[in-house]
């Protein structure tokens, strides 16, 4: 039986909790979606909890995560502006490849190949937004692929609650 974790996304000065479990074999890590594929997101973790008890999933709290998507929104949009830890785009990211197959509603972050290859192997190294002449810094190209990869993933995000009934 597969354990189950609340995620919990900041945006906009609001918050919802999803639920996110890890793939299982081969299988990609996925957030929760009801019955009609929308988005399973709740107000707090109380609700969250009852969800999983009625439904028989192993809540695990210790491993859950939280994600500020308005910092990566302002990065995106701004990335002259103040910096941002590394791994924030890193979880953003995840959060976002997640999100996407859980989802299957059609294409909606962009082919990945190995521009995003190496950005995403820069990112582990933590400097990735560094000044250009560190040796593990991102390329202008590479940086500018990643912010378009999470722009569409911010687009993603803010179509999947549109759709989703906030339980």
């Amino acid at each position: 039986m597969a354990d189950y974790y609340p995620y919990r996304i900041s945006h906009g000065g609001s918050h919802l909790t999803l639920i996110w479990r890890s793939g299982e074999g081969d299988a990609p890590n996925e957030v929760a979606v009801d019955g009609r594929g929308g988005l399973l997101a709740f107000p707090d973790l109380r609700t969250l909890e009852e969800h999983c008890d009625r439904h028989g999933w192993e809540l695990i709290r210790e491993g859950g995560a939280a994600l500020d998507l308005a910092v990566v929104r302002q990065w995106v949009e701004r990335p002259d502006l103040d910096p941002v830890p590394a791994g924030l785009l890193l979880a953003a990211w995840n959060f976002f490849e997640d999100l996407s197959s859980s989802l299957k509603a059609g294409p909606a972050l962009p082919p990945q190949g190995p521009l995003h290859d190496n950005a995403y192997e820069k990112i582990f190294g933590g400097d990735a937004l560094g000044p250009t002449t560190c040796r593990g810094a991102w390329t202008e190209e590479e940086a500018a692929a990643v912010r378009e990869l999470l722009r569409m993933g911010l687009d993603l995000w803010e179509r999947a609650v549109g759709g989703s009934r906030i339980r």
